[in-house]
């Protein structure tokens, strides 16, 4: 796809007046997002009176990704029950609250789990505001618009907390280091989740669904969370027993574990190796570098992936990028120096989000319509939890400055395996698919898999794909 077919399917769905106004408040809400991560990541590991130690990034991490992992699954049984014009509000209006509580600590000279709660409660709410947004497209565009919306809107959402994110770095430059300069970071993600509370409140109140709301009193709402636990076991059960699908969460499952080693290795690197960990404005510099050229090749696989699968396929593309990752843990074993840290970052961000684009792709069109919500909770849990996992093998594998060859070959190994395997096992499947395999595939886009499409099966598709425009 080329670049401009992206900018076009922007300029779509920009034409809505109320998807604008939910675009503002992700926009916002995610920019608050970066400048809020920036301003506690200074606070935490980038002070002059701390030294950064792998246990203390691997917590970092933990409290960072085990509310998506614990919360993911059960936020939409709330967001089905609530306004989710309300839950854009007052979690953005909850979370300033927090944070500028958390500056107000910082500005007392406050340190150590008081700061941690705070930030796992305002991270916490985030998995909510993230569902809450998706769950509110349907509302907002047009049918035939989703899927451009569901491309473009996390797309967008990334850069902007890449940009709130260098907000969140300039008091940092401006003023230097201490403790005044990192709560003053810390407010302006406060007032920049107050402003898209204020944004969500263009929005009507009922405009965002969900169409019907039920009162979630005690009973119904213990049998509701009982009812994800079961979802979620009905959900790998549907895996399970779907080999594709089966073979693409282990994959990404298993280059996430890698992935996140290398994600707090950066951390590292750039803290305790590449600079003085006495000068913590040269750390810090150099993270904020890094991460942002790994935006860039986030960015730059939501772009070229497209183009990709139509010469590779989805099969071809997965093990490719994989085997990439591989190849860059490969270089950084041979010759670790600031451009071949800026090389593999970019790389890293551009082969992994390029392996998820296509996974996500795989998981669609191999399960049934009335699994998809439960699988992909199932998948969001694995994918979640992997990184959890990173922190805890970094805890035991990484030295104090990240520099590892043997952490660095390990993971080019596990990636290369998990290339191979899924290649492998994936060119093993059946050459035929079913009436009931093909219903959600995209046959003129998807060459490869067209010609697995059993005759009988293509029939039945395009009759069906017929009856549809003839309505």
């Amino acid at each position: 796809m080329p670049r401009s077919a992206f900018l076009d399917d922007l300029r779509v769905v920009l034409r809505g007046r109320d998807f604008r106004k939910l675009f503002a408040v992700r926009l916002m809400s995610q920019a608050a997002d970066g400048t809020f991560q920036v301003g506690l990541a200074s606070l935490v590991f980038f002070s002059v009176d701390k030294a950064t130690t792998p246990e203390q990034v691997a917590t970092a991490a933990v409290v960072t990704i085990l509310p998506f992992t614990l919360l993911g699954p059960f936020a939409g049984v709330l967001l089905d029950v609530w306004s989710r014009r309300q839950v854009l509000l007052l979690v953005n209006a909850v979370r300033a609250v927090l944070v500028l509580g958390t500056a107000l600590l910082v500005i007392g000279g406050v340190d150590g789990p008081p700061i941690y709660l705070l930030a796992l409660a305002c991270l916490s709410l985030n998995r909510f505001l993230l569902a809450g947004l998706g769950a509110s497209l349907p509302y907002v565009v047009p049918r035939h618009e989703l899927v451009m919306a569901n491309a473009v809107s996390p797309t967008c959402g990334t850069i902007a907390a890449l940009l709130g994110a260098g907000v969140g770095f300039v008091p940092r430059f401006v003023l230097g280091a201490g403790d005044p300069t990192d709560a003053l970071a810390l407010l302006l993600g406060a007032a920049g989740y107050g402003f898209a509370a204020l944004l969500a409140r263009r929005i009507p109140r009922d405009h965002l669904g969900p169409d019907q709301r039920a009162p979630l009193d005690g009973r119904s709402a213990r049998a509701a969370l009982v009812d994800v636990v079961r979802d979620l076991v009905g959900g790998a059960r549907h895996v399970r027993d779907r080999r594709p699908a089966a073979y693409a969460l282990s994959a990404i499952g298993a280059h996430r574990l890698g992935y996140g080693i290398m994600t707090i290795t950066l951390m590292l690197l750039c803290r305790n190796h590449f600079t003085d960990p006495a000068d913590v404005d040269a750390g810090l510099a150099l993270l904020a570098t890094s991460l942002t050229v790994t935006g860039l090749g986030v960015g730059l696989a939501a772009v070229a992936t497209p183009a990709a699968v139509r010469h590779l396929g989805t099969t071809g593309w997965i093990g490719t990028a994989i085997g990439v990752a591989a190849a860059v843990q490969l270089l950084l074993v041979i010759d670790l120096r600031r451009p071949t840290l800026f090389a593999a970052a970019f790389l890293l961000g551009f082969t992994g989000q390029g392996a998820k684009i296509c996974v996500d792709a795989v998981v669609q069109r191999s399960v049934a319509e009335n699994y998809r919500g439960r699988v992909f909770s199932f998948y969001d849990v694995i994918f979640n939890a992997a990184f959890v996992a990173a922190a805890g093998l970094s805890l035991v594998l990484l030295p104090a400055d990240g520099y590892s060859r043997g952490v660095f070959g390990a993971v080019g190994v596990l990636f290369a395996a998990v290339a191979a395997s899924y290649v492998t096992l994936s060119r093993r499947l059946p050459r035929t698919l079913t009436a009931e395999a093909v219903s959600a595939l995209d046959l003129e886009h998807e060459p490869a898999l067209a010609a697995q499409v059993d005759p009988r099966a293509r029939g039945d598709h395009q009759r069906d794909a017929g009856l549809d425009r003839d309505r």
